[in-house]
């Protein structure tokens, strides 16, 4: 059987090692390979690295993995991996990108690909003119619900879309009482936390793929719990934005508004829910289920503040069935990057990808501060 070698950066890291190592790259050494279109099997074969060689080790021995090391620079010279991954901090995703580019390597990475426009554009145009395969994380387009909403829009269920409602977080206990469920840093602006660059991001790729592209955005970012207390106990000041309300404008006349909040308690179905309203259908879906409401099935309520509601409105939606099965988003879109590299398979999530969600999180964070509207430009990459 043949392999692929893959460098593997961040995988100590919450995200890099549930999704990355484990559901997806072990997930894969598990089933075999990765199968391609002539029937061939490739096996994936990665090699850790990060700093802590004590925690690399562990990794490695745990799932089986023979290879690790904390030399970045020789894990790059080496001829037998041709592909790199990070999964590592957003301010150092930039740097190690162009460095892997520059050693020949394929790239494939988490989002955001950088916390500056300028930046994310440079490297993009750098990765397309290089030759090589690129990539960026795009995750939520593989959800179960999302995926149902594909669906739905791809049948004609919804008619003509008027507008998508977003709700995404939860409450992120401060440190105090309670024990964090997100890493400090994500709350201090000199270390490239805040909601917007790590939240718009993503939204630019749902709404972009799944309703159309994104012209213009409005937003309102919020820093609602100002202290927190670290990992070791010690208070600090969160000064990046722990909530954003913004409201987009699509191609077609759509309107989106999306509330992304650490500071939310839910009483919804799921953390993220979308809803999307048609002229025919309209349809709410979560991380994995998806409801659905047809015109014909639409009640009708009367405004009367004077009475109890009469209507369960949960009661009149129809929930569509699991007629598939759905695997683990990230493994799938590993696979088809995979794919990508050992047999040129169609691939459209690269870096240039990657670009706009930065450019959407920066138009974010401009509109909240000069408090207007903007326009979002195409980027020249």
């Amino acid at each position: 059987m043949k392999r692929v070698g893959i460098i593997m950066h961040g995988v100590t890291g919450r995200m890099g090692l549930n999704q990355h190592l484990i559901r997806s790259i072990v997930a894969l050494r598990a089933e075999g390979g990765v199968l391609l279109s002539n029937g061939e099997r490739v096996m994936p074969d990665p090699v850790l690295v990060g700093r802590n060689a004590a925690r690399l080790e562990e990794l490695a021995r745990k799932y089986r993995i023979e290879r690790w090391t904390t030399d970045l620079d020789g894990a790059l010279a080496d001829p037998n991996d041709t592909i790199f991954f990070d999964a590592a901090t957003t301010q150092m995703r930039a740097e190690l990108i162009s460095k892997a580019l520059d050693a020949g390597k394929h790239v494939y990475c988490e989002k955001p690909i950088s916390d500056d426009l300028d930046t994310a554009i440079e490297l993009a145009r750098k990765a397309k003119a290089s030759g090589l395969k690129n990539g960026v994380v795009q995750d939520k387009l593989f959800l179960p619900g999302l995926r149902k909403i594909a669906m739905l829009r791809d049948s004609g269920f919804f008619g003509k879309i008027l507008s998508v409602r977003g709700e995404f977080g939860y409450w992120v206990f401060e440190g105090d009482w309670q024990t964090a469920q997100r890493p400090s840093w994500n709350y201090r602006k000199k270390d490239g936390g805040g909601i917007i660059l790590d939240m718009l991001c993503h939204w630019r790729y749902v709404l972009d793929n799944l309703f159309g592209p994104v012209k213009a955005i409005s937003c309102l970012g919020a820093t609602h719990i100002p202290e927190r207390v670290d990992e070791a106990g010690r208070r600090y000041v969160a000064d990046a934005d722990d909530a954003a309300y913004a409201t987009f404008e699509l191609e077609g006349g759509i309107v989106a508004h999306i509330n992304s909040s650490w500071a939310v308690r839910v009483r919804r179905d799921d953390l993220v829910t979308f809803q999307v309203d048609g002229t025919h259908g309209s349809a709410v879906a979560g991380l994995t289920r998806c409801w659905t409401q047809h015109r014909v099935n639409t009640p009708k309520p009367v405004w009367n503040p004077d009475q109890p509601q009469t209507i369960d409105f949960y009661d009149t939606w129809d929930e569509v069935p699991d007629n598939q099965v759905y695997d683990n988003g990230f493994k799938i879109q590993w696979e088809m990057f995979l794919r990508h590299v050992l047999e040129d398979a169609p691939w459209r999530y690269t870096l240039t990808e990657g670009a706009k969600g930065v450019q959407l999180a920066s138009l974010g964070l401009k509109s909240w501060a000069e408090r207007r509207w903007l326009d979002v430009e195409p980027l020249e990459i």
